[in-house]
């Protein structure tokens, strides 16, 4: 009974003596975590009121200001981890080996993370922007981190990875307020170039939407087996790119039935009619 006396005072004084040691580091690192999540909060805050005033996106400030509240959250752990005595060796050697394995992974996606950013930085192009990516022609509906989303005029979403935004050559028609639509159209050999563009461009005047300024442009592109190809070139705001490009040339088409202007067919040389 005695032997049982004297265990549990010893057991008594060891616990007595981390009371002592641990008591105070706990209340510190409560007060830190405590202080410490709150001046994360105010500072996130705040970052996110001096990212507005810099003129960054909407889609990029929430970005910026989660992964700075996520690396003053991860301090101010780290603190309390240090305070408290732990020994912190280990989990950083295990954060940088998991790091580097989830970073090697993930390599095609951070080029996209790292592209968006710029993107969102830089804005070459902002949403509702008409833009052509190689083939790609659309409107810009969404950019995200890894993303950006184009509406084609085909009604089709186009998920464009950012990385081959940054590493190609991007056409904004936007920028300008304003698109050239490229028309082709073809006139026998036999008739007379100033009568024929003459005609195009009182049929352009019939078009609803087509800009008085530029004026529109009508030129002879190329010299086929059959024909003389043209090119006419009127401006028109974005938007309305494949309105006006439907109308301008239901108007050519129109046009040249009124005054007569043949066409070769592909099947042979023989000159036809052209219908309204």
């Amino acid at each position: 009974m005695v032997m049982d006396l004297d265990k549990l005072n010893e057991y008594f004084l060891v616990a007595q003596e981390k009371i002592v040691f641990f008591l105070p580091k706990i209340i510190l690192a409560g007060l830190i975590f405590w202080i410490g999540f709150k001046v994360v909060k105010k500072l996130v805050s705040w970052i996110g009121v001096v990212l507005e005033k810099a003129g960054f996106s909407a889609t990029l400030r929430p970005f910026l200001s989660s992964t700075v509240s996520v690396l003053l959250k991860g301090a101010v752990l780290f603190t309390i981890a240090s305070v408290i005595g732990a020994d912190l060796t280990g989990l950083v050697a295990i954060l940088a080996a998991a790091g580097f394995a989830v970073g090697m992974a993930l390599q095609g996606s951070l080029g996209n993370f790292a592209s968006g950013i710029l993107i969102l930085t830089l804005k070459p192009y902002k949403i509702g922007d008409w833009i052509q990516l190689d083939d790609k022609f659309g409107r810009v509906e969404e950019i995200g981190i890894f993303s950006t989303d184009v509406l084609t005029p085909g009604n089709k979403i186009l998920i464009i990875p950012n990385s081959k935004v940054t590493d190609n050559v991007v056409t904004n028609y936007s920028e300008k307020g304003m698109i050239r639509l490229e028309v082709t159209v073809t006139m026998p050999y036999a008739e007379s170039f100033p009568k024929v563009q003459n005609i195009i461009e009182s049929a352009l005047l019939t078009v609803p939407k087509v800009l008085k300024e530029p004026k529109p442009e009508i030129g002879i592109s190329n010299f086929d087996s059959h024909n003389i190809e043209l090119l006419v070139r009127p401006y028109v705001v974005p938007d309305d790119y494949w309105e006006v490009t439907f109308n301008t040339n239901k108007a050519i088409k129109k046009a040249f039935s009124a005054h007569g202007i043949n066409v070769a067919y592909s099947e042979g040389i023989e000159i036809g009619a052209i219908g309204e």
